[in-house]
């Protein structure tokens, strides 16, 4: 059984009118920020979701930690159907999941010391408090490489560097023993030097906890260091999943293609040949009828303006949503 499966997911924000648009067209509008994504993640794996900036993918990782509500859709933790939860059900299954958020200077309250930053999941939840969370707190920042951890304890975010603030937020999402962590591009905000410290952090924790990541990313070379499966959103439809090297090697979708050909390569003898795409991501308010990606695909057929190619698999953990594959 994989420890979570989503099926049809579907989130629609409704479009805020003025009052003279509400006259003029009174029919509600929504922005369909994921529209019918279905996915598991077995326990253990790092399953990536890569695509442009407003695919869909933050809203996805949010979903299913229950964040939001969904418009449609089930999301399976454990077996356990999280959406029917009560308050009380949720609160406990909050130790389960974490996340890792993407911008450490955001993400951490100026006005508190790290050791109430680490301790105040803790606390929250009855794990412990006062001298006992401390000790809890020291043994988390040296597990994120924060060492001697009474150098940092009582100091403020604004005292860190960027790397250093992101291995808190670490320390914090793993305060109560989480299964399940969805990591928010943890390193996007990151200098290059820094970015490889983090992930290795990231991998190293994983071996040692047992733990399962979804990483949301659009950097295709972080996600091949640290995947088992990648997923290929686009305009909130997954488009391709597979494997992380069956992916490199055997794109299939067009958009995936493009993707990969656009990965940066130290030698130019080996430079991939480029892939142009015409215009820009539709609007999710209107998304295109057919492929979503039709209106930007090189390759695209007139029946792919028409109607919606359905995901299948074409191998071995491998699908795909193009009539072109």
């Amino acid at each position: 059984m994989p420890l979570v499966s989503v099926q049809n997911l579907k989130k629609h924000f409704p479009v805020e009118k003025s009052f003279l648009s509400t006259l003029l067209t009174p029919k509600l509008s929504f922005v369909q920020a994921v529209d019918g994504v279905s996915f598991e993640i077995e326990s253990g794996e790092t399953v990536s979701l890569v695509g442009e900036t407003g695919s869909g993918k933050t809203t996805t990782g949010r979903l299913i930690l229950r964040g939001m509500e969904p418009t449609a859709g089930k999301i399976f933790f454990d077996g356990k159907d999280i959406l029917s939860m009560k308050r009380k059900e949720l609160r406990n299954l909050r130790r389960e999941m974490q996340i890792i958020f993407q911008d450490p200077f955001a993400s951490l309250n100026p006005r508190l010391t790290v050791v109430k930053i680490v301790a105040e999941p803790l606390e929250v939840h009855g794990v412990c408090k006062g001298r006992e969370a401390k000790t809890r707190v020291e043994e988390l920042l040296e597990k994120v490489g924060l060492a001697p951890a009474k150098e940092y304890i009582d100091r403020y975010p604004h005292e860190f560097s960027g790397g250093q603030r992101q291995r808190i937020g670490v320390a914090r999402a793993l305060a109560l023993n989480p299964r399940f962590i969805v990591a928010d591009e943890p390193v996007s905000a990151l200098d290059m030097s820094v970015r490889s410290e983090i992930l290795n952090l990231m991998l190293d924790l994983k071996e040692d906890l047992q733990l399962t990541y979804l990483l949301i990313a659009h950097d295709l070379s972080v996600v091949r260091y640290m995947s088992d499966m990648i997923m290929v959103m686009y305009l909130g439809k997954i488009l391709e999943s597979a494997p992380c090297e069956e992916l490199f090697e055997n794109p299939l979708h067009p958009y995936t293609q493009a993707l990969i050909a656009a990965i940066p390569v130290p030698d130019p003898k080996y430079e991939r040949k480029k892939i142009r795409l015409k215009g820009e991501m539709p609007s999710p308010i209107n998304p295109p009828p057919g492929c979503r990606f039709s209106n930007r695909c090189p390759s695209a057929k007139p029946e792919c303006f028409k109607t919606e190619p359905e995901i299948i698999e074409v191998g071995k953990g491998h699908k795909v949503a193009c009539r072109l594959s």
